[in-house]
């Protein structure tokens, strides 16, 4: 079968009844993730996976897990639609790839044009979502065909080189970060181990004989953390929201954003297929780009609406470019792409080269499926912009009682122990003070989901080359890999020591 036989496929587990509503209901979840301040589409993705597995207990196993990943991946992109909302209007990131948004959109806002700005953030998304998409179908495909080919030393260094990259880049501090992904490695091991059948960390408690829980783990860190976080330091954010008059963009405000579309989308889906970069390394790059190939970058930070249009697409494409490793090689280069794959293994199914094999309903019906939610994403964001921007105004009073609520019933619904609920407290306790002293917690998710997968193809990998390392070294494809893993991390580390030393020539 083509390519394009597999996408038709798709689409026709998509237009199942039950997966538009899925779909419809994960954007506009999604849209509203993303325009709340703080939540993000790490937490939302979280707290929704316990519910989707709630909602699709009825279901067969590869329709459930169908219907979930298209429900959790329209909050994902939902999310990044949502996130400019808050940038434009109040100046405050819904989430963190949003930030440069903020730069433009506000001053744009300022100047009574947030309607213009809303909807070409909404534009530049949708086109954002199908170029991704598109690259999406032509990678998808070939790159599970030659990742079939790897072996598990392959396997192993490809996913240290995952673990790398976000810890290369992921927070303030790169220490405070590889702290962060051996902690989650070391969570990791808790259990029986697979290969010998001894009981690891487990301090003779039957409960821990399974490991850790990946959901309530994730739902503690993100979801309950943004709780506490809110609570305890009392974050209001009651700033004046900006008025919107004129929806629609005028033909001029169309002709200055369609070339920073088009090259947002592009380089935003290429730097979201490498694993760590991310969409907020996107739309950072992008801003950069437009203000160098800008005819006037003295408007920039003034209100200009390349400003938007270029990052707004980046970030966009930039989370259908992740979904690249993920789908094709099992390696999740975000810490909401982790949490993802932590929702397919939960359905028994291993993202990675015979995903595409072995539940082609699956994988393309979520591919599929992103084109729809695209589409639905824009038909809501045009013409329901004003109520979008009513969301922000949630008291906190109401929303947080919500968050708590469906935290701690989406987790017993799913584990049925009461174990997972002090679990899940105790999670949300630490990913509160994780945050507040800088610590980035989306390390510790992906060595947590990565950690197993690791551990068990350096074990075959030892048992085929009877305990010899060198085969790491050995197989090219193994070595390039951890090359690069190792430039991901020194890189970043070179350049803040070379930056140190010429902040102390210029004392001297």
């Amino acid at each position: 079968m083509s390519t394009l036989d597999f996408l038709f496929d798709g689409f026709a587990v998509a237009f199942q009844w039950q997966n538009i509503l899925f779909a419809f209901v994960g954007v506009v979840i999604g849209t509203a993730v993303g325009v709340l301040p703080g939540i993000g589409p790490m937490s939302g993705v979280a707290l929704l996976i316990p519910v989707t597995a709630t909602l699709t207990s009825g279901l067969q196993p590869e329709a459930a897990a169908a219907s979930s990943i298209i429900l959790l991946a329209g909050v994902y992109y939902g999310a990044m639609y949502g996130g400019s909302t808050t940038s434009i209007l109040l100046n405050t990131p819904g989430e963190s790839s949003s930030v440069v948004t903020t730069l433009d959109g506000y001053q744009m806002a300022k100047q009574g044009r947030a309607g213009a700005a809303l909807s070409i953030a909404a534009i530049g998304s949708f086109a954002a979502g199908i170029i991704s998409l598109i690259g999406l179908v032509l990678l998808a495909k070939p790159l599970s065909n030659i990742a079939i080919k790897f072996g598990p030393a392959e396997y192993f260094s490809l996913m240290l080189l995952g673990l790398c990259a976000v810890s290369g880049l992921a927070g303030k501090s790169m220490t405070k970060a590889l702290i962060m992904t051996i902690f989650g490695l070391l969570l990791g091991t808790i259990g029986i181990d697979a290969v010998s059948g001894i009981a690891r960390f487990t301090y003779d408690m039957p409960i821990l004989y399974s490991g850790l829980e990946f959901l309530t783990i994730a739902v503690g860190l993100f979801a309950l953390g943004e709780v506490f976080k809110t609570i305890l330091e009392r974050d209001k954010e009651d700033g004046a929201i900006a008025k919107i008059d004129r929806v629609l963009p005028t033909k001029q405000d169309l002709k200055d954003s369609a070339v920073p579309i088009v090259r947002g989308s592009l380089l935003g889906f290429f730097i979201g297929v490498l694993p760590g970069a991310g969409a907020t390394l996107a739309s950072f790059f992008s801003y950069i780009a437009e203000k160098k190939f800008s005819k006037h970058p003295e408007m920039f930070g003034k209100g200009a609406i390349a400003g938007v249009a270029g990052p707004e697409s980046a970030n966009n494409a930039a989370s259908g470019g992740a979904m690249i490793p993920l789908l094709t090689l099992g390696i999740p280069g975000s810490g909401t792409t982790a949490i993802l794959m932590g929702a397919l293994i939960m359905y028994n199914i291993q993202p990675g080269p015979l995903l595409f094999e072995d539940h082609p309903d699956v994988a393309w019906g979520l591919i599929a499926s992103m084109f729809i939610g695209n589409l639905m994403l824009l038909v809501l964001n045009m013409p329901l912009v004003k109520v979008f921007a009513k969301i922000i105004q949630t008291p906190k009073k109401y929303l947080l009682p919500i968050i708590v609520t469906i935290s701690f019933f989406g987790v017993y619904a799913v584990q049925y122990t009461t174990f997972d609920l002090y679990l899940l407290l105790a999670c949300g306790v630490l990913g509160y003070l994780l945050s507040k002293n800088d610590y980035p917690v989306a390390p510790l998710v992906l060595a947590l989901v990565l950690g197993p997968m690791i551990e068990n193809n350096m074990r075959r990998a030892l048992t085929i080359s009877n305990s010899d390392f060198s085969i790491f070294l050995t197989r090219p494809l193994s070595l390039s890999f951890l090359i690069v893993a190792a430039i991901w991390l020194l890189v970043p580390l070179l350049l803040k020591l070379k930056g140190r030393s010429v902040i102390v020539n210029d004392e001297e």
